[in-house]
């Protein structure tokens, strides 16, 4: 695939905002990439022919897919699986609302594995279709690459933002914990449950952030340009690295000494104890929450699931509550080690991914590399870049403190500007 084919957000808005793009012929181009695209990637649940171009509020003329997990009042949500195949909310979620009202078009619900958890959507890699998407935002992320649309919405439970972002090898945003709104999505953890965006690259999806929420996180914007020196950059050593391919561990290695010929104050540091067995203790909070969550779809449609997600929801049903209190105390624990971490350091560094997308649509990859953040409740993104032997993207993950997005997106697209030169 050809990666000057996929749309910067903010590109078009500066074309829109300098007279050279009206928001109808955004919002057309986005119509024709779809029609001669989207066959081959299947990145869409569903796509809205007759939506039409708004021409006021900051996103006007920006056509976004949102995953469908989340409620529409105007399209189907069928939440990734035949159950609801046809299903019709009476209203938005509250970040499609959201996104309504700053001006933006939803063109399509964009494809999710079942229920968001592991049952593979039929979206195929747009740099090689042979190769999954990752998932479980798999038509968010593929519908972005492929230069279908210039930004989309999803969600994260493990990782289902970054890694599908860095297979496709697109910017992936995982917000801290609940600065987007989840009202209206269909929930499988609610306490990790977290939406997240997508875009072409860093600035593009802090830009979509910050035109979303009104919030101030454009890099750079209306203050002094950051000081790399005063920044200081972990390498971590967490339990899990030996564990990622070696293309993977050589790509980090390389992003530490970009990092460092950039000014950035880099250096190593180990994982806390504490923050390792509070990533085992995500299984256990999920799947206890999605025991509660999705009981009643068990309940009723049991012949109608698929066999990972039904054995998910009754191993979670089996959790007892003090079996999910203490892995809610290891949370904590681990939560109280990151503030700590975070006070060494002012950014992390990690794989987004064990490697590059695995070959084969039977699966949408490991989130090993994703789930603690998730837990933690702590920024995150996806930084593209690099590239394996085989050309597929390799993606590096910048976490930040708790409430410290700006400075992760600020950080974040110098590094990529690095990576990429």
């Amino acid at each position: 695939m050809d990666t000057n084919s996929m749309m910067s957000l903010a590109a078009l808005v500066r074309a829109r905002d300098a007279g050279k793009a009206s928001p109808e012929l955004m919002l057309a181009l986005c119509r024709d990439a779809i029609a001669r695209k989207d066959g081959r990637i299947r990145a869409f649940a569903h796509v809205a022919e007759t939506a039409p171009a708004q021409t006021a509020g900051p996103l006007a003329g920006i056509a976004i897919g949102v995953k469908d997990i989340l409620d529409s009042f105007d399209q189907p949500t069928a939440y990734g699986s035949q159950v609801y195949e046809g299903y019709q909310p009476r209203v938005d979620a509250a970040i499609v609302d959201l996104a309504r009202r700053k001006g933006a078009t939803i063109i399509g619900k964009t494809a999710t594995t079942e229920f968001a958890f592991f049952s593979p959507a039929a979206t195929v890699n747009p740099h090689n279709p042979t190769h999954t998407p990752g998932g479980s935002s798999s038509g968010s992320a593929a519908a972005v690459a492929a230069g279908m649309i210039p930004a989309a919405i999803g969600t994260q439970t493990g990782g289902s933002v970054v890694r599908p972002a860095a297979f496709c090898g697109i910017a992936g945003y995982k917000p801290s914990y609940r600065l987007l709104p989840a009202t209206g999505m269909k929930h499988f953890a609610p306490s990790l449950d977290t939406v997240g965006l997508f875009a072409a690259g860093v600035v593009d999806v802090a830009l979509f952030a910050a035109l979303l929420t009104g919030r101030d996180l454009v890099p750079g914007d209306g203050e002094a340009p950051l000081d790399p020196a005063t920044i200081r950059v972990g390498l971590y050593r967490c339990s899990q690295l030996e564990s990622a391919d070696p293309a993977m561990r050589d790509a980090l290695s390389k992003a530490a000494d970009l990092a460092a010929s950039a000014g950035f104050d880099v250096g190593e540091i180990g994982e806390p104890e504490a923050m390792a067995r509070a990533r085992e203790a995500h299984a256990t909070i999920q799947n206890h929450e999605a025991g509660l969550s999705c009981g009643s779809d068990l309940a009723r449609f049991r012949d109608r699931l698929s066999g990972i997600l039904t054995s998910t929801i009754e191993d979670g049903q089996a959790i007892t509550p003090s079996q999910y209190d203490e892995a809610r105390r290891l949370a904590k624990r681990g939560r109280g080690a990151t503030r700590g971490l975070f006070g060494e350091v002012d950014i992390l560094l990690t794989p987004s991914a064990p490697g590059a997308a695995p070959r084969g649509l039977e699966t949408t990859g490991d989130p090993r590399f994703n789930k603690l953040w998730t837990l933690m409740g702590s920024p995150t993104i996806n930084i593209p870049g690099f590239r394996d032997q085989a050309g597929m993207p390799l993606g590096i993950q910048a976490v930040a403190r708790f409430g410290q997005d700006r400075t992760l997106l600020s950080v974040a697209a110098m590094l990529e500007k690095s990576f990429r030169t």
